[in-house]
């Protein structure tokens, strides 16, 4: 009886060494010293240490040495990882050189650092950034714009505040890049990149994924969303607030929980009816659909309907520079029976 108790806690044990081992091993490597020989030999030694233990797990002799051992330099891993600040002062790329952040003073907001390049390709540009202050009375709506560039369970999402007038503010969360440095997914989940939100005149940071972007070419879809304009406003405090804080106190991007679609979600939450948590905002190509069935995107038309409409990749490259940009890729979206 005994035997048939220690099996199954046995291939515990040993599925748990391999998932912590994998994980430790993957730290070291990506966040470790990036000196090619130091950053293998401890890569190396990690990944040798725990496959003794899980070897070990077979001898009852050595079974328990061995696990302790390993727990002990596992943990060591922990609080090196554990120590691992973020950052506001390297060198980045320049599309994210500038940090947004606000003014407030009563219902008049300042934004500071707001993005507006002048594209001539996706890494070909000249740089320029403008503040403007905007009147939370005249808030108008919030949008969801989601792109498209690896099928249809994946996007990058980001949300865009209409004001007024005509004015658009979009803000996109996403990771800040030093020079030199490229995104990779799975770095993502090591602490290699800072959190970033992006505070860009739609010109940009649409403009860019729908004219610019072309390996692999991304496809933009904007929906209005539908919810009392006092959560808009909420909305657009938080995501204030939020650029405020970063730019005191950087924090890390994570490819799983701290990423374009999951900190969407944590900032809605400063409306009491905001949307439970699903797995639609892990698979965050799914969002939109998740916002149609929860009645937040207007259900007038089936949804496959509503996201045709919602596509602005060929206005937006129509559009092109023009100054009123924001209202010609919303024209077709604007035609949508209430």
């Amino acid at each position: 009886m005994m035997r048939l108790v220690t099996i199954p806690v046995l291939l515990l044990l040993a599925v748990l060494l391999i998932a912590t081992a994998g994980w430790g091993a993957l730290a070291l490597y990506y966040s470790g010293p990036q000196a090619p020989v130091l950053q293998a030999g401890l890569t190396g030694t990690f990944a040798l240490a725990a496959l003794l233990a899980i070897s070990a797990l077979a001898s009852r002799r050595w079974r328990w040495r061995a696990l302790s051992a390993y727990l002990v330099l596992f943990a060591a891993v922990v609080t090196w990882w554990l120590g691992i600040e973020p950052s506001n002062d390297r060198d980045w790329q320049p599309d994210v050189a500038k940090a947004a952040y606000a003014t407030i003073e009563g219902d008049m907001v300042t934004v500071h650092n707001i993005r507006n390049f002048a594209y001539r390709s996706e890494t070909d540009y000249t740089p320029a950034w403008y503040d403007k202050t905007y009147d939370l009375r005249k808030l108008e709506g919030v949008d969801l714009v989601a792109v498209y560039w690896m099928g249809p369970a994946i996007a990058h999402t980001f949300v865009s505040f209409a004001f007024a007038g005509g004015d658009h503010l979009a803000i996109s969360i996403e990771t800040r890049k030093e020079k030199g440095e490229a995104y990779s997914t799975i770095k993502g989940f090591f602490r290699q990149y800072e959190l970033y939100y992006v505070v860009a005149d739609e010109r940009d940071v649409i403009r860019l994924r729908t004219n610019y972007r072309h390996d692999p070419p991304e496809d933009v879809y904007v929906y209005p969303t539908q919810a009392p304009i006092e959560n808009g406003r909420r909305l657009f405090l938080e995501y204030v607030r939020q650029m405020n804080a970063l730019k005191a106190k950087p924090d890390f991007y994570n490819t799983l929980v701290n990423n374009c679609t999951t900190d969407i979600w944590y900032n809605t939450r400063v409306n009491a009816a905001h949307m439970p948590f699903s797995w639609k905002i892990l698979a965050s190509g799914y969002v939109p659909e998740y916002l149609y069935e929860s009645g937040k995107l207007d259900t007038s038309l089936p949804f496959l309907e509503l996201q045709k409409r919602a596509h602005v990749n060929a206005r937006a490259q129509a559009a092109d520079t023009a100054t009123d940009f924001s209202r010609r890729i919303r024209e077709t979206a604007a035609a949508i029976p209430k």
